[in-house]
């Protein structure tokens, strides 16, 4: 913790010595023997005393959340900077507590773009939002579903049709990380209405309130499955989740290790989601 809240110190000290007067609204002065706001200035812009800015800048003190989003405004600091300050101040990010589902324009050119892996992207609650021309061939076309039949857990226990093959380990599996996802997912967004929807549906499935009352807790990090494609036959991929940086959405890539497999994805992305023959 001492070492965490020196470099708390380090931080406002820096971002304090960045910034003109002028730039907030405080005259310049011509006695001014360094650059940047005094303490004086910083502790007024944030409704905080001078004492305790010292203290912060010596590392001596824990700030809380209230305080480190007053220090974060009053120094004009950027979303990633100010998410840096909470993390050096022991403090989660902080968030309106709603998930918020961007598609930035880089990630839509990923998925345009990236040949030869099936990739799908879902928000905090596992609903599929967008997807590429790979990933609808290999998984069938999710285009006509509801918002509903496209969230894979609720998909999962309703028992719709699915080309993953049902073997038990890897259900359990899936069952046991996309419940402790849900869970991390309900503590981060306590305000998503459409997330406490979604689990008040899910805990109606028998299988699944036996699951979540087991109450683990984590994200869905990786996993296997087993796709019985109706023209390439079996195909076994990882699955890798990956966070998207500012949104609230996992991107999930499906690969192989296998060549062969390999191929006939590459194949099956030739012909999209008509027939080889």
């Amino acid at each position: 913790m001492t070492q965490r809240l020196g470099e708390l110190g380090t931080a406002l000290r820096e971002w304090r010595g960045r910034l003109a007067p002028g730039d907030v609204g405080f005259p310049p002065g011509s006695l001014r023997r360094a650059k940047g706001l005094r303490r004086e200035e910083l502790a007024l812009l944030a409704g905080i005393s001078v004492d305790y800015v010292v203290r912060l800048e010596q590392g001596r003190a824990n700030p809380s959340q209230q305080v480190v989003g007053a220090l974060a405004a009053a120094l004009r600091l950027t979303g990633a900077e100010r998410d840096h300050l909470f993390a050096l101040a022991g403090l989660g990010r902080p968030t309106s507590g709603r998930s918020a589902a961007r598609l930035t324009p880089s990630l839509q050119r990923l998925l345009d773009q990236l040949r030869g892996v099936p990739v799908g992207v879902f928000d905090a609650g596992w609903t599929l939002t967008t997807w590429n021309r790979l990933y609808a061939a290999l998984f069938g076309d999710p285009a006509s579903l509801s918002d509903r039949e496209r969230n894979v857990v609720w998909a999962h226990y309703a028992g719709l049709p699915t080309r993953v093959r049902s073997d038990p380990a890897l259900t359990a599996m899936f069952e046991e990380v996309t419940a402790a996802g849900l869970r991390s997912a309900a503590a981060r967004f306590p305000a998503d209405v459409q997330l406490r929807t979604l689990l008040d549906e899910l805990r109606g499935f028998p299988r699944f309130a036996e699951v979540w009352d087991a109450r683990r807790v984590g994200e869905h990090v990786a996993h296997s499955k087993i796709v019985d494609h109706p023209e390439i036959g079996p195909v076994q991929v990882d699955c890798d989740v990956l966070e998207v940086p500012a949104s609230d959405l996992r991107l999930v890539a499906y690969t192989t290790p296998d060549d062969d497999v390999a191929e006939r994805l590459r194949l099956l992305e030739a012909v999209g989601a008509g027939t080889l023959s």
